[in-house]
C-alpha cells in the first residue's frame, strides 16, 4: 500500500503527495491574450473570480497582457525569471480558421509554455483554448463547459502549493 500524505500524516506504502487549493500565500500573475478579447475577457475574469474564492487577495494579483497569443510565452518566461510570483496563468484564445495558422501559432504557444512550465521555480498553468469556433470557445469560457480560466487558476494555485511541499524534501 502507498504512502499517502494528508496535511502531515503519512498513510503506509509509497509516498504520494499533491498539492491543494487552501488559501494561497504570495503573488499570482495572469496574463491575458486580448486577441479573440470577447472569449478572454471571461477567461480572465473567471480566473480573478478563482483566486479571490481560493484566498488570493486582490493585490497579491497582478494582469498583463499582450496582443495575442503568441506573445504569451515571452511575457510568462520574463515573468518567471523575476521571482516575484508563485504562480503565473497564461490566457488565451485561438479558434480555426481556413488556413494552418491556427495549427503554427497553437503548436508554438503551447510547446513553449510547457517548455517555460517545465524548469520554472513557479507553477505555471496553461489556460489557453484551442477552439474549432467562437461557439465552442464561449462555452468553454464559462456558457455551457465550465470557464477554463478558473481551472487554470485553480491549477496554478494547487500545482504551487504541491511545489512548496516539494521544496521542503529538497531542504531535508
Amino acid at each position: 500500500m502507498p504512502n499517502i500524505i494528508e496535511g502531515n500524516n503519512i498513510v503506509e506504502g509509497n509516498t504520494f503527495m499533491e498539492g491543494n487549493t487552501m488559501a494561497a500565500k504570495g503573488r499570482f500573475a495572469v496574463c491575458q491574450s486580448r486577441f479573440n478579447e470577447m472569449v478572454t475577457e471571461a477567461l480572465l475574469k473567471g480566473a480573478l473570480d478563482m483566486l479571490r474564492r481560493l484566498g488570493v487577495a486582490e493585490s497579491a494579483v497582478d494582469v498583463f497582457r499582450v496582443p495575442g497569443a503568441f506573445e504569451l510565452p515571452a511575457l510568462v518566461r520574463r515573468l518567471e525569471a523575476t521571482q516575484r510570483y508563485r504562480g503565473i496563468v497564461a490566457l488565451g484564445c485561438l479558434i480555426r480558421g481556413q488556413t494552418p495558422h491556427f495549427e503554427y501559432i497553437a503548436g508554438a504557444v503551447a510547446s513553449q509554455l510547457a517548455h517555460i512550465a517545465a524548469s520554472a521555480r513557479c507553477s505555471i498553468s496553461f489556460g489557453v483554448l484551442t477552439c474549432e469556433d467562437v461557439a465552442q470557445a464561449m462555452d468553454r469560457a464559462g456558457l455551457k463547459a465550465g470557464n477554463k480560466g478558473a481551472e487554470a487558476a485553480a491549477s496554478c494555485i494547487e500545482t504551487a502549493n504541491l511545489f512548496e511541499k516539494v521544496s521542503t524534501l529538497e531542504a531535508q
